[in-house]
């Protein structure tokens, strides 16, 4: 594969990672919530996920999931329900004094949330199925061809919501908060998955 077609592809995706969607506003919500950690092992969990959809890209499985409606909508509808449910805990939780008992396990947790928020987005396999091919040439290699784009394409999202969490994460460290400080976050973070999750319903 040629450099200037890597170059053009990593270009074509970055602005989709960059703009506010499911993903980035779940790194944004656990940064502020739980701090710059919180924000990494959900950064792994997207990435984890988008994995996920790499291999299902390669197996055809995205292919049989677009050409069906009714499992797209079913897929996207699991998704905004996810989202609710943990908007739901952090509302809840700034409505009560004292710590966050949200996350007995923090990184486990985060780290399932993370990779279930990127597998349950369909927006995510749909980049893989409708923008990868635009970048293959069938003289070459297409699962080694689908494979270089995927990594370039998860390195990508690695690192934006990397920044992103280290830069909010920093902004809103916990241990430097009042408990009301600490409730005005946690139900911020939650408004943050709401609005998530209205994106990904009404796409």
């Amino acid at each position: 594969m040629e450099t200037t077609t890597i170059i053009l592809f990593a270009a074509t995706v970055l602005p989709l990672i960059c703009t506010p969607g499911p993903d980035m506003l779940f790194v944004a919500s656990q940064s502020l919530s739980e701090g710059p950690a919180a924000g990494l092992q959900a950064t792994a969990g997207i990435c984890l996920g988008y994995v996920v959809h790499s291999i299902l890209v390669a197996l055809g499985v995205a292919a049989v999931i677009a050409a069906s409606p009714v499992l797209f909508e079913a897929l996207r509808w699991l998704g905004v329900a996810y989202l609710i449910y943990l908007a739901f805990q952090l509302i809840r939780s700034a409505t009560m004094t004292g710590k966050l008992t949200l996350s007995p396990e923090p990184g486990r947790a985060i780290l399932q949330r993370g990779f279930l928020t990127a597998v349950l987005n369909p927006k995510g396999m749909m980049i893989y199925f409708a923008i990868l091919p635009q970048f293959m040439s069938h003289t070459g290699s297409i699962a080694l061809q689908a494979g270089l784009l995927s990594a370039i394409f998860v390195a990508l999202c690695g690192i934006v919501y990397t920044i992103l969490s280290t830069v909010i994460g920093g902004a809103g460290r916990r241990g430097n908060f009042s408990d009301r400080s600490r409730r005005m976050v946690e139900g911020g973070a939650g408004g943050l998955l709401i609005v998530a999750a209205g994106f990904m319903a009404l796409r």
